[in-house]
């Protein structure tokens, strides 16, 4: 490939980011181009809902560059720029004001953004969403003045700021239509110990109730009114029930999309000179055999490496386990591999279940799928081990903490 071929990220987030840093690590020369809509440099978003929400961390500890790296590494940041479309024909993207870009290669990482609530009230002030490190700004400041706020949605966001609240000593109210906080993600095994969990620091869950309207006095936010007919009095309310990628631009573009850009394992789209990385990106993922699209930092942070060498024409796939993770008061956890609802019959508890220090494994026809360790730690390796394995464990043995979990996994 031409040294002096032409880079264009759209997406400057943490994939946007990397994957700048990964063409560079590749020694070309061309001119790399990083577009995004925000103004400030590329940051990490989960200390947005952890330690920067909770003000154990300084702003300057969210980027992921220092000032001068783009400069430095000749990497073109436009930031506060939107780009308005992509002409395949051309190999140009547009932006506001008309001016265009030329690519060789494209690289999309536009991320997601919170799904909005059409309900009435939405719009009164002290409404928040939490996704942008201003939005985080305005609920450090809220978490500084109110006494007490409700939340909507019992997913991670919310629950992670549910835990800040309580640190700040904010009254909290969740309110989530499934019956347990995480109910979707973890199933009715381990969902409970979430709502233990929150329970036991106070938080007031309303469990398998859906929310009618925020209710407010002279534009202000006065609290809910759910839809059992009961009243939530808040100051502040935060909605945090998901996100929807961001994919008009590929649609409008042509691109394929379903719930996320359509990419293969290299993270290619229908585009052969076009790949998505990151939150956007419904990737094929060779181990399960199938495309997911995963919301979660480790994507943003390891798919633009297999994006850069793709993009440079070399052989490349995606194939990393799922990961994430969370803290909540004293309880630390991380999660590896992928399962849906219906996608598991079996779940075994490895250790203390009630006093939160344990691993659970989901399973199906007794080959691991996905694990969590809870207060437990360095054991992510192993555990990607078994997923990896796909063979049938013993499953007393695995439930069994006096049995080296090392001896369940295959040699590497």
């Amino acid at each position: 490939m031409s040294a002096q071929q032409a880079f264009v990220i759209i997406g400057a987030g943490l994939a946007g980011a990397k994957a700048a840093e990964a063409l560079r690590d590749q020694e070309i020369d061309g001119r790399i181009t990083l577009i995004g809509d925000e103004t400030s440099r590329p940051y990490e978003r989960p200390p947005l809902s952890k330690d920067y929400l909770q003000g154990k961390v300084e702003r300057n500890t969210i980027f992921v560059h220092q000032p001068g790296w783009y400069a430095g590494h000749d990497v073109d940041l436009r930031l506060g720029t939107t780009v308005h479309a992509i002409d395949r024909d051309r190999h140009e993207v547009v932006l506001d004001g008309g001016e265009r870009v030329r690519y060789d290669k494209l690289l999309i990482a536009t991320g997601a953004s919170p799904r909005r609530l059409p309900l009435p009230g939405a719009n009164a002030e002290q409404v928040h969403y939490l996704r942008h490190v201003e939005d985080c700004d305005r609920l450090r400041e809220v978490l500084r003045t109110v006494s007490r706020i409700a939340i909507i949605g019992a997913g991670w966001i919310g629950l992670e700021v549910a835990s800040a609240a309580r640190a700040a000593d904010v009254a909290v109210t969740v309110v989530e239509v499934a019956s347990l906080p995480l109910l979707r993600v973890l199933g009715p095994q381990i969902a409970p110990m979430f709502a233990d969990l929150h329970r036991g620091h106070d938080v007031d869950l309303r469990l398998g109730v859906g929310v009618e309207e925020i209710t407010s006095a002279g534009g202000a936010v006065t609290g809910l009114r759910l839809a059992d007919g009961t009243a939530v009095e808040a100051d502040a309310v935060l909605v945090g029930v998901g996100a929807t990628p961001n994919t008009q631009l590929a649609a409008d573009a042509g691109l394929e999309v379903t719930d996320g850009i359509v990419v293969d394992a290299s993270l290619r789209t229908s585009d052969p000179d076009i790949f998505a990385a990151g939150d956007v990106a419904r990737a094929y993922h060779p181990l399960l055999g199938r495309h997911i699209r995963v919301e979660h930092w480790a994507n943003a942070l390891n798919q633009p490496a297999t994006a850069a060498v793709a993009m440079l024409g070399q052989d490349a796939r995606f194939d990393a386990l799922p990961y994430f993770y969370t803290d909540q008061y004293d309880l630390g956890m991380e999660y590896t591999g992928y399962t849906e609802t219906d996608g598991y019959d079996q779940v075994v508890v490895r250790g203390d279940l009630q006093r939160r220090e344990f691993i659970a494994f989901w399973l199906r026809e007794r080959r691991v799928l996905a694990g969590m360790n809870v207060n437990i730690w360095d054991v992510t390796d192993t555990i990607q081990a078994l997923i990896r394995a796909r063979t049938p464990v013993d499953t007393t043995r695995l439930a069994d903490p006096t049995v080296p979990l090392a001896d369940l996994a295959p040699a590497p």
